[in-house]
């Protein structure tokens, strides 16, 4: 469809990078297709190889076979090497984890180096440089590499004392002192241990795929814990002196002010990963009993560009999605609570539709992935800019796309409604358990019938659960009477498939690896619009929509398990029926 297009369009030819044009050459790959993704990871700013596994284009092992026979380069199946058994110093892991990378040994004057492309002469030269030494590369499958990369992340607390151990028994007395905490010209400087530090914990945090960082002071310890696929996860303990110094020097760099501790604040900062990769973080400050608590979100701009296909639709979900977004007007909801990925979904659908001939506008609070080609504001309450100011504004400037961070009061539904209906697309969010609740929802907050029936054409609620590792999940055997408790059906259990377990090995965090989408996509049909003018409850719009073949969030995770992509106890925690 339309929205599929790709997002830049230029008659001139496209310089290729070596990669793409040996996979053409070798015929695993169209010419237009390369185009279309080599334009796709210029404009994300991501690597070509990255988003060319990652849209499925080509296979990461069909990838490695036809690279080792392009470039005469032995082909290697990282699963066979222990990692624990890699030299650990021959070069920088930064750079390591910056060009994905592995070395594997040392020869002579030459470094044996694990590449999944070997055209990237930028990565040879900056190895050559660091190493002064020769690089013969090896290949290997992106995939394998990748997940190798992330295993031999060393972890902060292993780290830490050589990170700040005696530097810090030394200056216990000045950090008590108001006037080093609060300057950041100390902050900055004579801290180094504490700049050396945090660029750890973001570096590892990033290489561990957090999504979230939580610095937490207490009055006899002080902890840093990961968000990891959804769970928090204690990675270092450090001594509390640091923790007035560590959060100025994260205000400093977020721009807040450092002064201020009474009341919460929000920044943002950026950190280069790579030569071509910055990831933005945003930052809160929250004022606590023994210091301030600081938690970072961590925001990946490639997150939003894999592709829809990434994020977990089956396909007659997506189909109905994509149907939505494809129309001109009308509204479509993304509901769930905190933390399920809305706007990683509403990010994905914004690139879809981002061409050069369309206007898109959004409001949020705050922006959190920056998409080149869309208008966006900061919501700021405090200098009169609410989400409804926003909106009015956004109506003088010719949308045609109009994308709200969030529904929260009645003013901004009735001007995002308004927009639905005067031939505007409008995407957003609201909070509530399941697609059906939303419609009622609304209709408490004080919209007309009408306006909801004939402004809303899609809801689509979502939860993430936790994805199975591919290289340990095991089949287990589960009663036949707990299968139909927890929701399927007497044809669905026809010994076409097992259950996996989780269980557990150096690729994954005990058992799971990244997390998949739990989807309930329910397009507003004549029949569910009747309802909903008749102002009937949640209850009838949810038997409705399962007549017309949509599932619920419970019958959609189940459908995951038979699929084999996360478990049943995943299912049960991140869904209620």
């Amino acid at each position: 469809m339309a929205a599929a297009e790709p997002l830049v369009k230029d008659s001139s030819p496209i310089a290729l990078p070596g990669l793409a044009r040996a996979l053409v050459s070798a015929g695993k790959l169209p010419a237009k297709t390369a185009e279309d993704i080599y334009q796709k990871s210029l404009s994300g700013r991501t690597s070509f190889i990255a988003e060319l596994t990652g849209t499925g284009a080509v296979s990461a092992a069909d990838l490695a076979h036809t690279l080792s026979s392009a470039f005469g380069a032995p082909l290697l199946d990282l699963d066979a090497i222990d990692s624990q058994r890699l030299p650990k110093d021959l070069l920088d892991p930064k750079l390591c984890q910056a060009y994905r990378v592995v070395v594997l040994s040392k020869r002579n004057n030459r470094l044996i180096v694990a590449t999944a492309d070997p055209s990237d002469q930028q990565a040879a030269e900056k190895i050559k440089f660091a190493s002064q030494m020769g690089v013969d590369w090896v290949i290997a499958e992106y995939d394998k590499l990748s997940r190798m990369i992330e295993a031999a992340a060393v972890s902060a607390s292993e780290t830490i004392d050589s990170i700040i151990g005696t530097e810090f028994e030394f200056d216990e007395v000045s950090a008590d002192t108001s006037s080093e905490s609060n300057d950041p010209a100390v902050a900055e400087v004579e801290d180094a241990p504490v700049v050396r530090f945090l660029h750890k914990m973001l570096l590892d945090a990033f290489s561990m795929r957090a999504s979230d960082i939580h610095f937490e002071p207490y009055e006899h310890n002080y902890r840093v814990r990961f968000r990891i696929d959804g769970e928090l996860r204690e990675i270092a303990s450090p001594p509390t002196v640091i923790k007035d110094k560590l959060a100025s020097r994260i205000k400093v760099i977020s721009r807040l002010d450092i002064s201020e501790k009474r009341i919460p604040q929000d920044g943002r900062m950026k950190l280069k990963i790579g030569p071509e990769r910055v990831i933005d973080f945003r930052v809160s400050t929250l004022p606590t009993l023994f210091g301030e608590k600081i938690v970072i979100r961590i925001l990946d701009p490639s997150s939003a560009r894999l592709g829809i296909d990434a994020l977990g639709y089956d396909a007659d979900e997506k189909e109905r999605l994509l149907t939505a977004i494809g129309r001109p007007y009308g509204m479509v909801l993304v509901t769930g609570p905190t933390g399920s990925g809305k706007t990683v979904s509403l990010y994905t659908c914004l690139n879809l539709l981002n061409k050069p001939g369309v206007n898109i506008a959004t409001a949020e609070d705050p922006s959190e992935i920056n998409l080149p080609g869309v208008n966006q504001v900061n919501v700021n309450d405090k200098a009169g800019l609410t989400f409804a100011t926003a909106l009015r504004a956004f109506l003088r400037q010719d949308p045609d796309i109009i994308m709200v961070g969030e529904i929260r009061d009645i003013e901004t539904a009735d001007i995002s409604i308004k927009a639905a209906q005067t031939g505007h697309l409008v995407l957003s969010t609201l909070h509530t358990n399941d697609a059906p609740t939303t419609l009622t929802r609304m209709r408490n907050m004080g919209i007309a019938p009408f306006n909801i029936a004939s402004s809303v054409i899609l809801i689509t609620a979502q939860r993430l659960a936790r994805r199975l590792c591919t290289v340990c999940r095991t089949p287990t055997e589960v009663p036949r009477q707990a299968l139909l408790d927890a929701g399927f059906k007497d044809s669905d259990l026809d010994g076409s498939w097992k259950p996996y377990h989780p269980v557990g090995c150096s690729a994954c965090n005990g058992g799971y690896k990244g997390r998949v989408g739990i989807y309930q996509v329910m397009p507003i049909t004549e029949e569910i619009q009747k309802i909903i003018l008749r102002d009937g409850t949640s209850l009838d719009i949810a038997k409705q929509s399962e007549s017309e073949g949509v599932r619920s969030l419970r019958q959609s995770g189940l459908r995951k398990v038979m699929q084999g992509l996360t478990s049943l106890e995943e299912v049960l925690a991140v869904t209620n029926e």
